[in-house]
This record gives structure tokens, C-alpha cells and sequence, in this order.
């Protein structure tokens, strides 16, 4: 998202950035069960410090650094289960690659979610998302609704947010002027949102008409 002479966060903030791409886990939209109640919504991941790990790769191609989570005091508070996260971000010429590793590292079963938030600069009122016709969903604007997909683009100039179930791993938003292709490895299901007035006027860190400038293809474990 672009920055504007509205926006308030600074990075010393302890909110969750709203632009890029913020982690979710772990778990995904509002805390729903007993054991994630003292947690805010998406988990942790995205609003906590994250450890510079190294340099994976820095050369002609392009560069790739890792970096780290592991639970710390706080974290035990509110998610009593050990885990290691890495994530390892890649810039090359024309594409932008980010990989999540989660390892469990207790004896007990990790049980998680896991989500990329990608926000994407876009025309809202031009953008569509593809191909995602077939696909069952649950339309979380219409009280957590299963679906199937039948439309060949899926328009965000109205409220969306979505969750498909069982993708195929790549995917293209495109609006008037820009468009994106996301790949996914792993990451087996995919979100579309863009809360338009009608639920985005409600988030209080969301500046006004904000939602006419992203969308979000985030793709999930859910």
C-alpha cells in the first residue's frame, strides 16, 4: 500500500503493519479457539520482532536473507508450544520470493495455521483475481458460506474476503495499468480481500478510501 500523509503508523509501533507482507500464525483471521484467546487476531508473527538470521545468497542474480522466530518470554504466555520459524526473503530482477519454514521443536503435535497477508498496490475498482472458477470457498462476507466458485475473475470493487480451498498454486490479480502472478508451493489454499467501505471503514488503522488502493491474494494454510 502506498504511504500517505494520513497514515500513522511509525515502525517503533507495536500494531500490526497494514502493507507488504505480514505473517499470520499460528493461526489465521480472529483467535476462535479456547487456547488462542489471549492472542490478537492472526497470531503473533506478524506484530513481533523478528531475529536477522544471515546473508543467504548476494550475488549477480540477486539477494536472499533469512531471518528468524522462536518463542520468547511473551510468546510462551499466550503459545505455550515450542517452534522455529524462518523466513527467507529473495529479490531478484523481476520477482520477489518469499519462503516460510516452520519446525516443530517439542515432542508434543504443532497444530497451525499458517498465511501470507500480501497486500498488493491496485486499482480495487479494476482489479480481478484468477483462476479460481471450480474452486469451494468460504464466504466469510456472508457468514462463513461454503461455495463454489463460478465466475472465470473474481472482482474485488465490491466487499470480498474469501477463502479458497485446495488451489492450484498460481494466480493473477491484474487491474487497469498493473497486474501480479502469485506462485504458491505449499501453501495449498488462497484469501482474496478487500474490505471496500463497507467493512473497511470499520477497521480503525485503515485510512479512509484505502481499500481502493490493494487488494490482497494471500496465499495459506488454513
Amino acid at each position: 500500500m502506498p504511504y500517505t500523509k494520513d497514515d500513522k503508523k511509525v515502525t517503533l509501533s507495536t500494531a500490526a503493519v497494514r502493507g507488504g507482507i505480514p505473517i499470520a500464525f499460528p493461526f489465521f483471521g480472529p483467535p476462535s479457539k479456547p487456547e488462542h484467546q489471549k492472542m490478537g487476531q492472526h497470531g503473533f508473527a506478524r506484530s513481533t520482532v523478528w531475529k536477522w538470521d544471515s546473508v543467504v545468497m548476494d550475488n549477480e542474480t540477486g539477494v536472499a536473507v533469512r531471518l528468524v522466530l522462536e518463542p520468547t518470554p511473551e510468546i510462551k504466555e499466550v503459545f505455550p508450544h515450542p517452534f522455529h520459524l524462518a523466513y527467507v526473503v529473495t529479490l531478484t530482477a523481476h520477482q520477489l520470493s518469499t519462503d516460510l519454514h516452520v519446525t516443530n521443536t517439542g515432542n508434543d503435535t504443532l497444530t497451525y495455521q499458517a498465511l501470507l497477508h500480501t497486500y498488493f498496490e491496485a486499482d480495487a475498482a479494476t482489479c480481478t483475481v484468477s483462476p479460481l472458477k471450480g474452486l469451494t470457498y468460504i464466504d466469510k462476507t456472508k457468514n462463513y458460506a461454503e461455495n463454489v466458485e463460478t465466475r472465470d475473475e473474481v472482482p474485488v470493487n465490491v466487499y470480498t474476503d474469501a477463502v479458497y480451498k485446495n488451489g492450484g498454486g498460481k494466480y493473477v490479480g491484474k487491474w487497469a495499468g498493473g497486474g501480479v502472478e502469485v506462485k504458491a508451493v505449499g501453501f495449498k489454499d488462497v484469501v482474496v480481500w478487500n474490505p471496500q467501505a463497507e467493512a473497511g471503514s470499520k477497521i480503525a488503522d485503515l485510512h479512509e478510501g484505502a481499500w481502493d488502493n490493494y487488494v490482497c491474494i494471500e496465499v495459506s494454510l488454513t
